[in-house]
């Protein structure tokens, strides 16, 4: 029997995630994405803005007029972290609720099927409910959790993905695994990236904020003016406390430093014509990376992660995983599992990147080959091997339209790793998969509705779900 098995990543308290490749067809992308999700992507920040005004003809006043006051219960939460309530059966989304509480909110959006709230008054809370150590939480948009305890979190992570693999996937009665994790939810995070937005022509060059995007309705439950809001602008964050503390330690000196650079090119400049086109740049990203040198800011510089007793190298600014306490745990399951119990003897990591999955493997197979289409990712893995003395690994540029090609492995007796980006698998690399017939196939993925679908197909292929585990 040839058997599927998951592993999910997903730092919870913060929506940041982990994956990585290709194209897929607009048909799968709409039969992924609830139409809740879908809208969110579409939204205009600028049409958001015009909506918030009760003089703007945007603003659909059915069935609820503009800011007004509702009581609610909440039943569910969403993968966005929105709580779901019914009001005569139509449902109003919720952020920073939790399900079983009883709440007082505003209505500031209403679509054609459902309606946005925001939160004023907790009027019967949930024994989850904890404080929030992010003085910015309710404002910034980078968190959605903070106020649920991690026994919560992790209830309602599990409890999610089951509801996406069945929805999506077509899973239904499926186990998933209680979530495997660390207590370290807060200063684990070991990469950040603030953003800046270009100075107005009347600042003279002055950047206002460096942090990360506003919500796009504050919650005056912690404290925030509904009549000071600002739409789309970004949240001055100094602090940050799910990044570790080295990170927050550098933090002021990059943001001061970001700060003088942008002013004194702006007033070296200021008499010709480039200062002008500045003036209409979106502003910049800064970076912020914790690794075994210290804290790095240069995207390019090639800095290492210790991961177990391996050590890798990589640009700065490529993808790693940011959360350096759980990846342990995560890369032994995925060994674990692409092994199996009864002792498969090769191993080919797909979207192979840096080589993690394929090096921490190596002492576990007789032979493991790393697929990669970027030329960079390759010679990066291959250094990564030679550098920890790993010599049954290799490491292979693969085509797009020839993933499997150059692989002499007994397709009977080989596990394949999948760590695709959020958009998941394409259709050509799937149909490639399902022709080299793996023994067994570990989907690692932080995306669960991208992956869902991708399960539909790998289940339709012939594969039997075996394990599911959210980390």
């Amino acid at each position: 029997m040839k058997s599927f098995l998951f592993a999910i990543a997903l730092p919870f308290i913060r929506s940041f995630r982990l994956f990585r490749p290709v194209q897929i067809k607009q048909k799968y992308m709409n039969q992924a994405l609830s139409e809740v999700q879908r809208i969110e992507e579409k939204k205009s920040l600028k049409h958001l803005a015009k909506s918030f005004s009760t003089q703007s003809p945007f603003f659909n006043d059915k069935p609820f007029s503009y800011l007004e006051e509702i009581e609610l219960r909440i039943e569910s939460l969403t993968n966005l972290g929105e709580g779901v309530g019914r009001i005569d059966g139509w449902v109003v989304m919720v952020g920073g609720v939790i399900p079983g509480e009883t709440i007082r909110a505003k209505i500031f959006k209403n679509h054609n099927n459902y309606s946005e709230a925001v939160l004023c008054e907790v009027l019967e809370p949930s024994e989850e409910r904890v404080a929030p150590k992010c003085k910015l939480f309710g404002l910034c948009g980078g968190c959605q959790y903070q106020h649920m305890s991690l026994h919560s979190q992790r209830k309602w992570k599990r409890i999610q993905i089951e509801d996406v693999l069945g929805r999506i996937g077509g899973l239904k009665k499926i186990e998933v695994q209680p979530v495997i994790g660390t207590e370290d939810h807060y200063h684990y995070r070991s990469k950040i990236t603030p953003h800046y937005d270009a100075p107005k022509k009347s600042a003279e060059g002055i950047i206002d904020n460096i942090g990360f995007k506003r919500k796009s309705f504050p919650i005056p439950f912690y404290g925030y003016n509904l009549t000071e809001t600002k739409i789309g602008k970004i949240v001055d964050v100094p602090f940050c406390p799910i990044a570790t503390r080295e990170i927050n330690e550098a933090l002021p000196k990059v943001r001061n430093a970001a700060k003088e650079n942008f002013l004194w090119k702006f007033q070296a400049e200021s008499n010709t014509e480039i200062v002008k086109k500045r003036r209409k740049t979106k502003g910049a990203t800064l970076l912020l990376r914790h690794t075994i040198e210290g804290i790095a800011t240069d995207n390019k510089s090639i800095v290492t992660e210790k991961v177990k007793d391996l050590i890798f190298s990589f640009q700065a600014g490529e993808f790693f995983q940011n959360n350096p306490f759980v990846l342990p745990l995560m890369l032994d399951h995925v060994i674990s599992q692409a092994k199996g119990k009864d002792g498969t003897k090769y191993l080919i990591d797909a979207y192979c990147g840096g080589g993690l999955f394929c090096l921490g493997a190596s002492l576990s197979f007789e032979k493991c080959i790393g697929i990669e289409v970027s030329k960079a990712g390759i010679e990066s893995a291959k250094s990564n091997a030679a550098s920890n003395h790993l010599e049954n690994c290799e490491f292979m540029c693969g085509n797009a339209d020839s993933i499997f090609k150059n692989v002499d492995f007994d397709s009977k007796e080989t596990a394949v790793i999948i760590d695709p980006p959020r958009k998941g698998c394409d259709e050509s690399f799937l149909k490639q998969l399902f022709e080299y017939k793996p023994k067994r196939i570990v989907y690692v993925s932080c995306e669960p509705s991208t992956q869902a679908r991708d399960t539909r197909d790998i289940v339709d292929a012939g594969y039997v779900v075996v394990d599911i585990t959210p980390f």
